[in-house]
């Protein structure tokens, strides 16, 4: 490994965490409306009540000096208290987060073995109706919001059909009396999410899927293997699928950081208690601390994984050199 490139791609996400940070402290303060007012408004409180919670907060500082005190808490690991919740914001992420992975998770296992066999199959059949229609579906997906497409499925699967919960991530009032029985209603609950989540990711998984295989297909040693009177399907699967999976393996990675962010409209939509859902109800109550740690959650998935992207790519195609 070229311990040089590595060091450099770490100063340089150190770097851009750095930036995230700033701008997160300047947008957060540029939205229209502010705390200090939800605080003095909060059911009639006493003014002295108020300016003793804006004193708690830090929020009488100057921007600099808050500036300051941010940054340093953010490089302790203290992301602060939530104005809302009055509770650590790091707490609050915590008991989130994970809620969130198991939706990105399941998206993302539906979408890469339906990207990659839509795009195997288009590929090798290129030129065909097949090809036609399922590139064709694969763009329609792609370009279709994701809470419009929740939305409709929704509608369909949970009220039509009723196969389906229709919100939340657990049945509300439900005593679980075991892990199974709590694993099954989540897994019942997380059906529709994840495929909802999942569709809006497998059109772009198909179609650099369906390119990556048509450029390998005019390589020599694939004109070699056929020449050689080898099975079509027998070529695909041992020369051409492993050589197309290395510029799937860097979207997968990124697109791991992404969700992160990608699940806001589809939480919404089904009420998942993921970060998504906490977002939108951090913005509502002007609550800063919480956004900014859940800014820079989002922001260190999505850094982390085009590294980790980065490397990954270096170990498992040898013919690129980095310097």
């Amino acid at each position: 490994m070229n311990l040089k490139y590595f060091l450099r791609k770490l100063i340089q996400s150190l770097i851009t965490i750095w930036i995230v940070l700033t701008i997160s402290f300047i947008l957060f303060r540029a939205m229209p409306g502010d705390p200090v007012s939800m605080f003095v408004k909060s059911d009639g409180m006493d003014p002295q009540v108020a300016k003793a919670l804006i004193k708690e907060y830090g929020l009488h500082l100057p921007l600099h000096s808050q500036y300051l005190v941010y940054i340093k808490e953010m490089l302790l690991g203290n992301f602060g208290q939530s104005f809302s919740f009055q509770k650590p914001v790091i707490e609050i992420i915590a008991q989130r987060l994970p809620n969130t992975i198991i939706l990105a998770l399941g998206a993302q296992i539906f979408s890469i073995i339906f990207g990659i066999l839509l795009g195997t199959i288009a590929a090798s059949n290129r030129g065909k109706k097949i090809d036609v229609l399922l590139l064709g579906s694969a763009l329609f997906i792609y370009a279709i919001p994701a809470f419009w497409l929740g939305i409709m499925l929704l509608s369909y699967f949970g009220v039509r059909l009723s196969l389906v919960p229709l919100f939340g991530m657990i049945t509300p009032g439900l005593n679980h009396m075991s892990k199974w029985e709590y694993f099954k209603d989540v897994s019942q609950h997380l059906i529709l999410p994840a495929m909802t989540f999942g569709l809006a990711i497998t059109g772009r998984y198909a179609m650099i899927m369906r390119g990556a295989l048509l450029d390998i297909f005019t390589e020599d040693y694939m004109i070699t293997a056929k020449a050689k009177g080898f099975d079509r399907k027998y070529i695909i699967r041992n020369h051409a699928l492993p050589n197309a999976m290395l510029p799937m393996v860097t979207v997968i990675a990124i697109s791991l950081g992404f969700v992160v962010a990608g699940a806001i409209q589809t939480e919404t939509v089904f009420s998942w208690p993921g970060i998504g859902t906490l977002t939108i109800k951090a913005l509502e109550l002007r609550d800063y601390p919480l956004l900014q740690g859940v800014f820079l959650i989002i922001s260190l998935c999505v850094i982390s994984a085009n590294f980790i992207a980065d490397i990954i790519y270096m170990y498992i195609d040898p013919r690129i050199k980095y310097e």
